[in-house]
């Protein structure tokens, strides 16, 4: 499998700079559009940092210079204009991708597939502004996105399986796993995740026990890499906040944002990306 020719990614955030990092290692061309040039230089930062830390690994097949000659940043959807993909990785908002979505529908190319980063907003719902839905669907990528091996695969009522199949073939072609979700509340990860870290939350505001403790709990209980909580932080607590909300209002009572997820947010604790969450990340930022 190869990966499209050329890839265009919407965001250049810390997800936006890991989606296009992964398919700059796999050989494409790349450009992410940001809202205006300082945020384009810092995605440019982002992923320049990113790709660096993998040649030191080793593990890049092509020079640091010709991985810069396939990348470029821009402030204008028509960058898009030769795109095989794009992918949206602006924050989980759905005024913000709806927006983002249709911007970068009018600049692509009619026979381009469109995708959207998102973990919890229906697809369904996302592509009833698009011209072409057919040609649209999820592409959930993880974070860390170059260390992480899943991607899921949402597909919406309209999606085509030629899409579908085209999706198939790219992440395959970036190293990475797939699977394919129909498009329902929280897809697969996100709900089945959301609810173990729900309830971890819980335990640890009831006094249960602590954090670390919690997270030991599932890694040599239930052989999980990574605690529920610890999961949490590198995931952000505003994500799974964000996330817990959309499906408390479709899936109900089950998935109520506990009040010690609302009141870190609040705070401005967001896990990993601001030093300090259920865990303290100053040192690891």
């Amino acid at each position: 499998m190869t990966p499209p020719r050329t890839v265009g990614v919407v965001g250049g955030g810390r997800m936006g700079a890991g989606i296009a990092h992964a398919f700059l290692l796999a050989g494409a061309e790349v450009v992410i559009v940001e809202r205006d040039e300082d945020a384009a230089d810092a995605a440019a930062e982002r992923v320049r940092t990113s790709i660096e830390r993998s040649l030191d690994r080793g593990d890049a097949a092509r020079s640091l210079a010709e991985i810069e000659a396939a990348f470029s940043t821009a402030t204008d959807a028509a960058a898009f204009v030769d795109c095989e993909l794009v992918i949206e990785a602006v924050p989980e908002d759905r005024v913000l991708k709806t927006e983002a979505l249709t911007r970068a529908e009018r600049a692509m190319p009619p026979t381009a597939v469109l995708a959207t980063n998102t973990s919890s907003l229906s697809i369904d719902d996302l592509a009833e502004g698009l011209e072409r839905s057919q040609l649209f669907l999820g592409l959930h990528f993880f974070n860390p996105v170059p260390a992480s091996t899943l991607v899921e695969i949402v597909v919406g009522a309209a999606t085509a399986p030629e899409a579908v199949a085209a999706a198939r073939g790219w992440v395959d072609a970036i190293g990475k796993t797939a699977i394919v979700v129909r498009d329902s509340p929280g897809f697969a990860s996100s709900r089945l995740g959301l609810a173990l870290g729900l309830e971890a939350i819980r335990m640890l505001e009831d006094g249960v026990a602590s954090a670390e403790d919690i997270d030991t709990a599932m890694m040599l209980g239930y052989r999980h890499p990574v605690g529920p909580l610890r999961t949490t932080d590198l995931v952000g607590l505003d994500v799974r906040l964000a996330i817990a909300e959309e499906l408390h209002e479709r899936l109900g009572a089950r998935f109520e944002p506990p009040a010690l997820l609302r009141r870190l947010v609040a705070e401005g604790n967001l896990g990993r990306k601001t030093g300090r969450g259920f865990y303290e990340w100053e040192n690891d930022r």
